[in-house]
């Protein structure tokens, strides 16, 4: 996807805007299909057992043991020389560190619910199946309170998934009332989703809650750690979720290089150098985590309301126009978080200073604008007072005739 195409309007007005001035693009993935790429590839490896259907009870730390209760409910305790928790924004492993040391922890909600809703293919002029909207762009619906957004799939479906607060999803019991709602506020995507599904959609499937959970530090002693969502979840509108988990892959297994850490382990269950190791991990890794959850969150406001301001939308031109002259001058917020892999925290400090000088050379433009204005209007005040002048008698002359 190359762009987010914005629908203004009931009458469904779309309009693209760029993610980058050079081309470069996001993806749509299927995530169930990447996990199973991901689980055929881990079970090919010699040294990796998988197991289903272990749900965690509680951890040991101190004598490094697990303990499962497995499908069957029968308990199961397992000994251990390290443990890596990415097990989700709901974390086990999480609040089992938690009971043994200082963790700083940070959970929110957000008053915004989601719905996910289907969009089936459209059908060409020879009647063969294809997508019911471009499918290079994110589809968006923005409404300032909440929005509608439609990501294509490889079987030529798009997954529209509708955000906005939860009061508004219980205030829709009808399914005259759900399409009254879609009528005022998503009128094109009626057709392309179809009433019956939209129905369907609606009142069948189940409504998901948003959370933003950041974890400090992401490590206990030399006994075990937490990554992925289980140390930093976040709302899913960067779409920098998964992208940072895989990041802290990377990061650990370069700070492990770093130590010179290997798989061997004392008689006394210790990894030499390993503490050292996770100490820098979370020293790097904290402020990165928190920063892609701040800008997440952001990225919320910007999409169901930024994107229709035209203050917003003219700094964003700006922007693109500096950074495609002077590539290293300004680079805007959204290339560095999706297509560098400048460190989340100093995209922000860099964003914050890069928005200082935009909106101190939008001012001057502005201010200079208003200077050249004054003074021609002050160069060619009395001819323009003249003609106004005229006008105004000629308007009064034509009613007093009438």
């Amino acid at each position: 996807m190359k762009a987010r195409m914005v629908h203004v309007g009931k009458k469904g007005t779309q309009i693209s805007q760029a993610y980058d001035v050079n081309g470069q693009h996001i993806n749509a993935v299927d995530r169930a299909r990447l996990n199973e790429l991901l689980l055929d590839a881990a079970e090919a490896m010699e040294n990796v057992t998988i197991h289903f259907e272990y749900r965690l009870l509680q951890a040991d730390f101190t004598e490094n043991k697990l303990q499962f209760k497995l499908s069957n409910n029968e308990i199961e305790e397992v000994n251990v020389d390290f443990i890596i928790g990415a097990d989700g924004a709901y974390s086990k492993v999480r609040s089992q560190i938690m009971r043994c040391m200082r963790m700083n922890y940070d959970q929110e909600y957000i008053d915004t619910g989601y719905c996910e809703l289907s969009m089936p293919p459209a059908r060409d002029k020879d009647g063969k199946p294809t997508f019911a909207l471009d499918p290079n762009h994110l589809h968006i619906w923005p409404r300032h309170t909440f929005m509608l957004i439609a990501l294509p799939n490889p079987d030529l479906t798009f997954t529209c998934t509708l955000f906005m607060p939860f009061q508004m999803f219980d205030d829709i019991k009808t399914e005259d009332q759900l399409l009254t709602f879609f009528q005022e506020h998503f009128n094109d995507s009626i057709p392309l989703i179809g009433e019956k599904n939209l129905k369907s959609d609606f009142f069948n499937n189940p409504r998901g809650s948003l959370i933003t959970v950041k974890a400090s530090p992401h490590h206990y002693k030399d006994r075990t750690m937490i990554i992925g969502d289980a140390s930093h979840a976040m709302v899913p509108f960067y779409g920098q979720g998964m992208n940072c988990g895989f990041q802290d892959v990377e990061v650990l297994n370069k700070i492990l290089d770093k130590h010179q850490i290997k798989p061997v382990v004392n008689g006394d269950g210790v990894i030499e150098g390993l503490q050292e190791a996770l100490d820098e991990y979370s020293n790097v890794r904290v402020k990165d985590a928190h920063a892609i959850c701040d800008l997440a969150m952001y990225n919320h406001y910007e999409m169901r309301h930024a994107v229709t301001s035209v203050q917003f939308l003219a700094k964003k031109k700006l922007e693109s126009a500096i950074h495609y002259m002077f590539p290293k001058l300004i680079i805007p917020l959204y290339t560095m978080v999706s297509f560098s892999t400048i460190p989340y925290s100093q995209a922000i400090h860099r964003w914050h200073r890069q928005t200082r000088i935009l909106n101190f050379v939008l001012l001057s433009t502005i201010s200079a604008t208003a200077a050249v204005t004054v003074v021609y209007g002050l160069k060619y005040r009395d001819h323009l007072h003249s003609t106004a002048g005229n006008a105004v008698r000629a308007i009064k002359d034509l009613f007093l005739k009438n």
